[in-house]
């Protein structure tokens, strides 16, 4: 059997010490889907072993980091630990991955984000276009019905979470590149983004946990909250938070009655969430592509 590094054309993990506390793994400096499946295989072996000494494991779009506390294991033996596991994480026969595809329903080219649009369009980069419009326009769309079916069509892969708690950074599965939709981000950041409004900046997507700051093309919102910290929803009694690295997001268009309804059955703490778990392939995935990924999908 190959190597992952082999099969795939992946250089080696680069190890660096972060001071006294931290060792971050490199294993490429571009966003490649299989860099991003190995840090999420490691990672979750990782907190499966549960190491003592390692105080925190986080996955990145094609990278991982490991704190740890330097009076429980020394950086070397850690090092060591890690470097096995990332060893043998190189295998593609070993990176089977449990995951989630999650629905989330979108209002596109909703007026709170026309709103936004609006309000900062002085730090746009065509202040007489809504982003809604101006993502189209950079896409190559004329038919705004068009550019919603592309969108919905593609299942996102959770590539990274953090930033803000709740943040989830997606990233399309079984696209070719010139299918997928990607838009600049703002020339100036806005000071202000609606909760729950979606998203896109470069090749990502991302659903704005909270209101605050941020820069990315809005094209919709969310009829779900990503993060309840109320306690209402039953699916997130667990955790406050839908976002897990590894999931796959898959989003549904809705119209302004339903998505009205939808935010009532969430008020009301009567909402569930539309999801199911899957085993996700990495090797199937690289081997068959989209096909794979419509496998999986099934009639989701």
């Amino acid at each position: 059997m190959k190597r992952w590094s082999e099969l795939f054309n992946l250089p080696e993990t680069n190890f660096h010490f972060c001071g006294d506390e931290y060792i971050y793994a490199e294993i490429s400096r571009e966003m490649r889907v299989e860099s991003n499946f190995k840090a999420l295989a490691v990672t979750e072996e990782l907190r499966r072993r549960n190491i003592p000494g390692i105080i925190d494991i986080v996955s990145s779009n094609a990278s991982y980091l490991v704190r740890y506390n330097p009076e429980v294991i020394s950086a070397r033996d850690l090092a060591d630990y890690v470097k096995e596991i990332d060893f043998t994480k190189s295998d593609p026969a070993g990176l089977d991955l449990s995951v989630r595809i999650v629905e989330i329903p979108i209002w596109y080219d909703d007026p709170v984000t026309k709103e936004y649009s609006r309000r900062f369009r002085n730090r746009h980069q065509e202040p007489d276009l809504s982003n809604f419009d101006y993502v189209m326009k950079v896409n190559g769309f004329t038919d705004k019905q068009a550019f919603i079916e592309k969108h919905s069509s593609l299942p996102y892969l959770i590539t990274m979470v953090g930033f803000l708690p709740g943040t989830a950074w997606h990233f399309p599965l079984g696209a070719k590149p010139s299918d997928i939709i990607q838009a600049p981000k703002y020339k100036s950041p806005r000071t202000d983004t609606p909760e729950r409004s979606v998203g896109i900046g470069g090749a990502f997507n991302v659903v704005y946990p909270v209101q605050g700051t941020g820069s990315y093309q809005l094209i919709g919102m969310s009829a779900v909250p990503v993060v309840d910290l109320s306690d209402r929803l039953m699916d997130l009694k667990d955790t406050a938070f839908l976002a897990r690295p590894g999931d796959i997001w898959k989003y549904r268009p809705v119209d302004e009655s339903e998505y009205t309804a939808i935010q009532a059955r969430v008020s009301s703490g009567d909402y569930r969430y539309k999801m199911k778990v899957i085993d996700l392939s990495p090797i199937e995935y690289i081997a068959k592509g989209k096909e794979y990924i419509e496998e999986l999908m099934g009639d989701f």
